[in-house]
């Protein structure tokens, strides 16, 4: 999977940046490697998601895929 990454500039130094395709996520750091290694978890936490207390009923299934 591909995903564009928009960065910016801090105005009190550093960068930030969003990922448009997935809603909030977001992420910044003090160097431009800082952030690359950031935008990495940040991509993956936004994408991580906790279905342990996720009541399951009748034919609903859970099913993993990757992408």
């Amino acid at each position: 999977m591909k995903l564009k990454v928009i960065i910016h500039e801090a105005e009190e130094g550093g960068y930030w940046a969003e990922v448009p395709a997935i809603p909030g996520c977001a992420t910044q750091g003090n160097s431009f490697e800082e952030l690359l290694h950031n935008i990495y978890e940040a991509v993956e936490a936004c994408l991580s998601v906790d279905i342990e207390h996720v009541d399951i009923l009748g034919k609903h299934k859970i099913m993993e895929i990757a992408v």
